[in-house]
């Protein structure tokens, strides 16, 4: 088994951060989902890949792969580049993009 440990990324529809403090511990699937011909949904044999464990930090996660003798590795996490902007910016008279509306 080859699990992968990452911290997820924040919600696309929610400027906040919640729920994105955590670090997951993931088992990678090992066959590809197959299509079941009479329904046409999506299903697997492969029970792991069903599994995410949450964990508080980076260490804790780390520690549990290494008692269990899970295959793991840490994909660092990507912080978003914020540029810092005021309100007022907007309505500057020397804007480099002009006002569309």
């Amino acid at each position: 088994m080859f699990a992968r440990i990452y911290q997820p990324p924040r919600s696309a529809m929610q400027s906040g951060t919640g729920k994105s403090q955590h670090w997951v511990l993931e088992y990678v699937r090992r066959e590809a989902h197959t299509i079941d011909p009479v329904v046409g949904t999506v299903r697997s044999t492969d029970m792991n890949s069903q599994v995410e464990l949450k964990f508080e930090t980076l260490e804790q996660a780390v520690a549990y792969a290494k008692a269990h003798n899970i295959a793991h590795r840490v994909i660092p996490a990507k912080k978003p580049a914020r540029i810092p902007r005021s309100y007022a910016e907007n309505f500057d008279y020397d804007r480099r993009l002009p006002w569309t509306h």
